[in-house]
């Protein structure tokens, strides 16, 4: 039996894990961590670990610690968010002493953020959820009475002056604007199960990429990054074309109709060890498919990020605030969860769903 290699066993491990020497020098790092940093190794051992940490950042206390005291030491919920990791990146951070040479300091991190963006997810589909009885009243208390508004004001648009029909169509129009919000609102009470079936993602992406170059996004440059191995999901199509559709209209809202290189990025990966609670129940369901839209629009305020889900929260002069919120509550009846990784000139909204698993358990 052949023993593997020192290399090979930091790659088959799902956490990052970096060697730093003297001056915060990265001399090693594992395909994790090329991953956390988004550069290859042969980038990063060029740079130092200080190079992508927020100024004063306790990792680089932590490491100089674990040299002072020779043992290892531990640090949970650090924030090491900033222009290269992005706004919001909570870790915790283990760092030990390589005894054959103590300067060097072995570093692992563990994201915590998969951990809360699922908290968060819960909360997303509570607060969708608490919508739902304020559309069925929507729906029966306003759509009805805007009727006899908009018919009275064209009865009087057919007897009125020239000047007079300026305001009954300003009438018109506005009961129109309203209907189009509530029945987007009523979209919250639909409370029938899902019918999910399995669904290739990348028809879906395909499709909805069609839909944007030939209208909303057709001023921009739209690239497919896809994993072609991945299997299909559990869902409904016709719902799951509906999100994207959303995220990249958004995403080409965000970036404006002006830019001069305006990018979007579609691209699907499969995640392995990314498990789901069900609410109520001791079972944990896998959600190892991603799709993910990436724009490189001027970004998300910071103070938007924890609720940018919620009904009603909207980064647009005109926005209603609806569109995330129908979002989470479409992923979150799928079973996965969504959320938004936020950086400076690249914002990412992620999507974690189910695989369709067939009788003999295979995905496929």
């Amino acid at each position: 039996m052949k023993t593997p290699t020192t290399d090979a066993v930091m790659n088959a491990l799902p956490l990052p894990v970096l060697t730093v020497g003297p001056d915060h020098v990265i001399l090693n790092a594992n395909a994790a961590a090329e991953a956390f940093l988004e550069a290859s190794q042969r980038v990063l051992r060029r740079q130092k670990l200080s190079d992508f940490m927020p100024f004063g950042s306790p990792v680089l206390s932590l490491i100089e610690e674990v040299r002072r005291r020779g043992v290892s030491v531990s640090e949970y919920r650090v924030d090491i968010g900033g222009p290269r990791l992005g706004i919001e990146r909570i870790v915790d951070v283990i760092a030990s002493p390589m005894p054959e040479d103590p300067p060097t300091v072995v570093v692992m991190i563990q994201e915590r953020t998969i951990a809360d963006k699922m908290n968060r997810q819960l909360t997303h589909r509570t607060a969708a959820r608490s919508v739902t009885a304020l559309g069925a009243m929507l729906a029966h208390e306003i759509k009805n009475p805007l009727s006899g508004i908009r018919g009275a004001a064209q009865l009087l648009e057919q007897s009125a002056a020239d000047e007079d029909r300026v305001l009954t169509r300003l009438i018109c129009d506005e009961a129109d604007r309203i209907v189009k919000l509530v029945e987007r609102v009523e979209l919250f009470g639909e409370q029938r199960p899902v019918e999910r079936v399995p669904v290739n993602v990348h028809s879906v992406l395909d499709h909805v990429k069609r839909l944007a170059q030939t209208g909303f996004a057709r001023h921009l440059r739209i690239v497919e990054s896809y994993d072609p191995s991945i299997p299909h999901v559990l869902g409904n199509r016709d719902q799951l074309v509906q999100v994207v559709l959303n995220l990249v209209k958004n995403a080409a809202e965000a970036i404006g109709p002006d830019a001069l290189e305006g990018e979007i990025v579609l691209s699907t990966a499969f995640r392995t060890g990314v498990r789901l609670a069900i609410p109520g129940s001791a079972e944990r369901v896998s959600l190892p498919i991603e799709i993910a839209v990436r724009d490189n629009g001027p970004g998300i305020p910071p103070e938007l990020v924890p609720d940018l889900f919620d009904p009603f929260v909207t980064t647009k002069a005109n926005g209603s605030g609806l569109g995330l919120a129908l979002v989470a509550k479409i992923v979150g009846d799928h079973g996965g969860i969504v959320e938004c990784d936020p950086a400076p000139r690249k914002t990412t909204f992620r999507m974690l769903l189910p695989m369709h698993t067939a009788e003999d358990g295979r995905g496929s």
